[in-house]
């Protein structure tokens, strides 16, 4: 039967929003959880999912703008500073202008980082804002994971044209799937597989309660749902007013009813 998987990205963040995912995914509210290896509290909050539902999966949120990184990267990198955001990074990238040595080394670093913290490679990677479809990054980022997790997935942030005109928002689901075109080729030449369909595209605002159930037309086989559940305030976090939103719905809603719904089976 065909499976829906609710990814809560951004684990390790912060503590709030740790604690968050974590209770999200006990309670079968989610299941799967992307983890921020490259932040400084990582190490301490991995040990909120030990404990965590067997179905649940852990994957990594291999991180490449904002957060400072793991390793040294004197071109990437100011002194002292943090990583680029996500369009100062899409630009270098489409001018091939991008230290693509250091960046290596900070994904192999972060590998090795989830790996100290688990035990255990990840079931799954991707990256925070989608970093790893990029061009030059790409390469780096595939080589990666079938080097440090050969076993696991992939996330693939495009779907078919039809089912991004059947959802709302999708000028933000098209820049996606324009980035992403390829990427699925160059995974599965690496023996690596990849999600068959993607949704969590909105703005940010509004009622998400109302807003995910968009999220459910037109699935494939794999359909993969991303969300940012999360509590607190954290400077620089421009999505922190949608956090606790997108938490209270995801504790309300009947997802595995939703899901049967739409011919998907949702393991909680």
């Amino acid at each position: 039967m065909p499976r829906l998987v609710v990814c809560a990205d951004d684990f390790a963040l912060s503590r709030p929003i740790s604690e968050t995912i974590a209770t999200l995914a006990r309670e079968g509210r989610i299941n799967a959880v992307s983890c921020m290896a490259v932040c400084p509290g990582w190490a301490r909050d991995a040990g909120l999912l030990h404990a965590l539902p067997a179905h649940v999966q852990v994957g990594l949120h291999v991180t490449l703008t904002g957060e400072a990184p793991l390793t040294d990267m004197p071109e990437y990198v100011p002194a002292g500073g943090t990583m680029p955001g996500i369009d100062p990074l899409t630009a270098a990238a489409a001018k091939g202008d991008l230290p693509l040595e250091e960046i290596a080394g900070e994904i192999d670093a972060q590998f090795r980082a989830f790996r100290k913290a688990m035990g255990r490679a990840p079931d799954f990677v991707d990256a925070h804002q989608h970093a790893h479809v990029l061009p030059g990054i790409r390469s780096l980022f595939l080589d990666a994971v079938a080097e440090h997790a050969p076993g696991a997935w992939v996330r693939d942030c495009g779907d078919r044209v039809s089912a991004i005109a059947a959802r709302p928002w999708r000028g933000k689901a098209i820049g996606s799937a324009y980035h992403a075109r390829g990427l699925r080729r160059a995974a599965a030449r690496r023996g690596i597989a990849c999600n068959s369909s993607f949704a969590g595209h909105y703005d940010f605002r509004g009622d998400y309660e109302r807003i995910f159930p968009t999220f459910l037309r037109r699935p494939g086989t794999m359909h993969l749902i991303m969300c940012h559940p999360g509590a607190g305030e954290l400077p620089g976090d421009d999505i922190a007013g949608a956090r606790p939103r997108e938490a209270a719905a995801l504790h309300r809603m009947r997802i595995a009813d939703m899901a049967r719904a739409h011919g998907l089976e949702f393991d909680a």
